[in-house]
């Protein structure tokens, strides 16, 4: 071999040995392009859920996995800013609601924070203790950094008046660097440090469960409780200081807190509708209208216009009371229509499967006036992306100063609805192309009414504790006019 020959051979193995280890350093340097830091977590009911750095990402059924942080996609459709993990301690199993924990992030810093809530160490029977939980000797709370010592919240139509229950473990974990969660709103040790003063009592379950009396009873469990409340708030001295303008109380069921109420008027409640309240005692100035949780499980709910036979959907108690007899009215008119399903239905013989999947194969859905003006119809018709009819002339909803509930739902008058063949007119001349769109921006906001823990960005939680920042110049105006002339009274007393 010529030496020129030689040469030039040493020279292109060299270069070719020096690419290969310049390649092999950068590899090592930067990673894979999939990062290792990605786990996939198949769950019991086909949801998959996959973990990366600190995002969290959660793709159905024949939908393929993110592979960079950006690529979160449902079917094709624009990536939400806050994809959401559904974990739903009320209606699953703890198997399935194990995920707490997986995303772990730094504990919430105060200053950072929206929304600085002081929560009450209130005995245990006033919150978990009316689920059957018991601690330790000297143990408030449970330890929400672990779902498997966390009580479940009893299922059924119970679920839908959930809220107390939700925003106590919400802000139970605020504080907690093993659960990952929205920062905007965390439990401050100190009173004098907090924008509001959280009551911690589970209301609507104790009204539920504990509202009748037993054996030889003359007042029931959930009376004493209200009793007890009454006298532990009216002697503390955050109450005193504010008269109660600063306290937060669940009282979503329309008879929750019955007794109570009056006396805790100045609060600010968080209630599903002001049917059973005098204005003076519960109005929009002060209060917060929150979703009910949903009851119906759907599973594959992308279901487009073609596929949903039944044009208007109803399905529940049809005699009720006060505003809700307009629902006999309606039965009466719908009931024999063609492609309408107008029935009574309950919980019973899977009442709620049922409901379900009617709900999935219509187009729209009656959310009529009940015993009140809400129904949990209207949720249970998000979760199902089915186009919700509001007939309810009295509703409140719940943000809707910051949701626009005409790009998603239709609104009749009662007086309208009640016009025979006036429903079906309107609901059979919306087409195709005009329906598909109500049923994506549907699909857009349903996250803003799903209730879990640990709770996710833009969740019904975090929309709750938004709702409430959002009402605190009104409270600081409420107490600054209170205290208008008590400084200088004092001084007149003091001569």
């Amino acid at each position: 071999m010529q030496p020129s020959r030689f040469l030039l051979c040493i020279i292109i193995v060299s270069s070719i040995a020096l690419l290969s280890s310049y390649v092999f350093l950068l590899q090592s340097s930067i990673g894979p392009l999939l990062p290792g830091s990605v786990i996939g977590v198949v769950l019991v009911n086909k949801t998959s859920v996959y973990l990366r750095s600190n995002s969290v990402y959660t793709y159905r059924d024949n939908e393929l996995p993110p592979h960079l942080p950006w690529a979160f996609s449902t079917n094709s459709r624009k990536p939400k800013s806050s994809p959401k993990v559904n974990i739903d301690l009320g209606s699953s199993s703890k198997k399935e609601t194990g995920l707490s924990g997986l995303e772990t992030k730094k504990t919430c810093d105060q200053n950072q924070a929206k929304l600085r809530i002081f929560m009450y160490d209130l005995p245990t029977e006033f919150h978990f203790g009316l689920l059957g939980w018991k601690g330790k000797l000297g143990q408030i709370w449970p330890d929400v950094s672990n779902p498997n010592n966390i009580p479940s919240y009893p299922g059924g139509l119970n679920l839908q008046h959930s809220m107390e229950y939700w925003l106590t473990l919400d802000l139970l974990s605020s504080n907690n660097p093993g659960v990952g969660r929205p920062c905007n709103a965390i439990r401050v040790q100190n009173a004098s440090q907090a924008d509001i003063i959280f009551v911690p009592f589970f209301s609507s379950l104790s009204y539920n469960r504990y509202s009748k009396l037993h054996g030889k009873e003359k007042i029931s469990m959930d009376k004493m409780l209200q009793n007890k409340l009454l006298e532990f708030l009216m002697s503390r001295d955050e109450w005193k200081r504010s008269g109660g303008k600063d306290h937060l109380i669940v009282a979503h069921h329309p008879n929750s807190m019955l007794d109570a109420r009056r006396k805790l008027g100045s609060a600010m409640f968080v209630l599903a509708d002001f049917g059973r309240y005098p204005v003076q005692i519960a109005n929009l100035n002060k209060d917060i209208i929150a979703p009910y949780k949903h009851v119906v499980r759907v599973g594959s709910n992308y279901v487009p216009f073609e596929e949903r036979p039944i044009l208007m959907y109803f399905q529940g108690a049809i005699y009720r009371k006060d505003g809700g007899v307009i629902r006999q009215q309606l039965y009466h008119l719908l009931k024999d229509e063609k492609d309408v399903h107008f029935t009574y239905g309950s919980l019973h013989a899977n009442g709620i499967s049922k409901a379900g999947q009617g709900m999935v194969s219509s187009k729209f859905c009656l959310n009529i006036a009940g015993d009140t003006p809400s129904s949990n119809r209207l949720f249970d018709a998000i979760a199902s992306h089915c186009v919700p009819v509001i007939i309810s002339d009295d509703i409140e909803l719940p943000f809707e100063d910051v949701l626009d509930y005409s790009e998603f739902s239709i609104f009749v008058q009662e007086s309208d609805a009640l016009k025979k063949g006036f429903l079906l007119k309107l609901l059979g001349g919306i087409k195709r192309d005009k329906w598909t769109k109500m049923w994506e921006n549907l699909k857009e906001v349903e996250h803003h009414f799903e209730y879990g823990y640990p709770s996710q960005p833009g969740d019904a939680v975090e929309m709750i504790w938004e709702a409430v920042s959002r009402k605190m110049s009104s409270i600081q105006l409420r107490l600054h006019r209170q205290k208008r002339f008590r400084r200088f009274q004092l001084i007149g007393k003091s001569m």
